[in-house]
């Protein structure tokens, strides 16, 4: 079942990418006491991904944590290494990357999907989800193929 807004975010383990290397954590963690613009891509250094998802978030920021927003992150089923290496190129220090390597979180919050017929395995659902001390209070799922309801600008706009 998909997670909806309201809900509390699952605790599941995930990892922090970082200058110093991986930093495991969970979600119970990461999301406690503070609000966090999440947003999710199926693959790090994909076409859309890079050229248009993250870059919006690079791009905005300033404006989302204008609006109050604590923390901005950005998860994909790739390994910490793939997503720091990802976030040294693309992001920005705004940007914090999160490897959800096993597709745990996808799977826990029901945006997980089947990527085999690109050759790309289990990954998450494109979308983006402000987070309140664990607590979802907006979320938006991309329908497949598609890239706006998740853009940070979307997400602007409902703070």
């Amino acid at each position: 079942m998909t997670i909806q807004v309201g809900d509390k975010i699952p605790d599941v383990d995930i990892s922090v990418a970082t200058a110093d290397g991986p930093q495991p954590t969970t979600t119970g963690e990461f999301f406690g006491g503070k609000k966090v613009a999440l947003f999710a891509v199926p693959g790090a250094f994909t076409p859309t991904c890079s050229a248009r998802h993250l870059p919006s978030y690079v791009e905005k920021a300033g404006d989302l944590k204008s609006k109050g927003v604590d923390t901005i992150a950005c998860i994909s089923v790739n390994d910490p290494f793939v997503m720091a290496a990802w976030g040294e190129r693309d992001a920005s220090k705004d940007i914090t990357m999160i490897a959800d390597g096993n597709g745990a979180f996808a799977e826990a919050v029901g945006l997980d999907m089947d990527g085999a017929k690109f050759g790309m395995g289990k990954r998450s659902q494109r979308y983006s989800m402000l987070v309140n001390d664990g607590v979802v209070e907006q979320l938006n799922v991309e329908a497949p193929g598609e890239y706006r309801a998740s853009s940070a600008e979307h997400l602007l706009e409902q703070l």
